[in-house]
């Protein structure tokens, strides 16, 4: 083991996917954790913080509903200002990372992170400390030198989701369906996305999303 003593430690897992929680679960158990519940969608996380009240949370950044990771974190922040979260997400998306840790969480971790590394960020926020991966750390760093000129400095964390989606060439429909909303709503996103942006053509989004590294060119 790596040293890493999270003994006492209290943990509220969060993700839909049960066979991912389990992983984390029994990693974390090595290092001394107690997983206190496990939740497979938003109103699980609020009513088990409530009830349980952990240490941590580890919350997925979507839940496959229409709230995302960050929606929910801001609601169990209302109920508790001092609440410790760390987000886990597949994809490490600059505006993503960007919005976790300004509305105050404790850790941003891709999923294939190492057991030690999310046993490490466990018991740094627990004691109210920050922790980066080094390659998140770098794309912080890059971040704050690109000003706020920047597509994440404007749109809200839905709204970049959208603008990624449509920079990659799916249609107002196809994002429908994949965000479970209303066309009508997707279609209103779009034209505040396109008026924030200064811009109107598919092609200049996806110009953009290419140099600004949300997608592959």
């Amino acid at each position: 083991m790596s040293g890493i003593d999270g003994t006492g430690l209290k943990v509220l897992l969060a993700d839909d996917h049960p066979i991912v929680m389990k992983g984390f679960s029994m990693s974390l158990e090595q290092f001394g954790i107690e997983i206190v519940g496990e939740a497979k969608n938003t109103t699980e996380v609020l009513q088990l913080f409530a009830q349980k009240k952990p240490d941590v949370v580890i919350l997925d950044m979507r839940f496959g509903e229409k709230k995302t990771g960050i929606e929910v974190a801001t609601e169990i922040l209302q109920l508790d200002p001092k609440a410790k979260i760390i987000f886990l997400s597949q994809f490490d998306q600059d505006f993503l990372i960007k919005e976790t840790y300004r509305i105050g969480g404790y850790a941003y971790l891709t999923k294939d992170c190492q057991p030690e590394e999310l046993a490490a960020a466990v018991v740094r926020a627990a004691a109210g400390t920050t922790y980066f991966l080094p390659r998140i750390a770098e794309k912080l760093a890059s971040l704050s030198v690109r000003g706020n000129d920047s597509p994440e400095a404007v749109l809200d964390p839905r709204e970049m989701e959208i603008f990624i989606m449509m920079a990659r060439g799916l249609t107002n429909a196809e994002i429908a369906e994949q965000l479970n909303l209303s066309l009508k709503t997707i279609s209103n996103e779009s034209n505040a996305i396109k008026l924030k942006l200064n811009m109107t053509r598919i092609t200049d989004l996806t110009r953009l999303a290419v140099k600004r590294g949300y997608i592959d060119a």
